[in-house]
């Protein structure tokens, strides 16, 4: 199973700067996706660019749009994310656990997590 752990936006990281302590940040966040790699788990990890940077393609009945960030509601977007693959829910969610804060301890942060689809999961749906 896997299971993408996103870490979630903030006007912080939307505004493309990073926390005092980043340095920190970063030696705890490596520690930790070490961890995840020797244990043989870690498929892929990494932080996003804010939104300023980025696009979005609306699609219509007929045609597609292009819409050029930002974004205006960062509590909807990611700031980076780690992909695992693991055999239970238990086990991702004890992963999970560990996950540092992603914007420093003591600080107020929320990740996300949500279990890829598997093509079993379609085996069941009619062509």
């Amino acid at each position: 199973m896997r299971y993408m752990i996103i870490v979630k936006a903030t006007p912080t990281t939307e505004a493309g700067q990073f926390p005092p302590n980043m340095a920190e940040l970063m030696a705890v966040m490596g520690t930790f996706h070490e961890e995840l790699a020797r244990a043989g788990v870690l498929l892929d990890a990494s932080g996003l660019a804010p939104s300023s940077q980025g696009w979005r393609i609306r699609y219509g009945a007929k045609d597609r749009q292009v819409i050029d960030g930002p974004f205006t509601e960062s509590k909807e977007l990611i700031a980076g994310y780690t992909l695992i693959q693991v055999r239970s829910r238990e086990e991702a969610l004890e992963w999970t656990r560990r996950f540092p804060n992603p914007v420093g301890e003591g600080m107020a942060a929320e990740i996300e997590v949500r279990r890829l689809y598997e093509m079993e999961d379609f085996a069941s749906v009619s062509r």
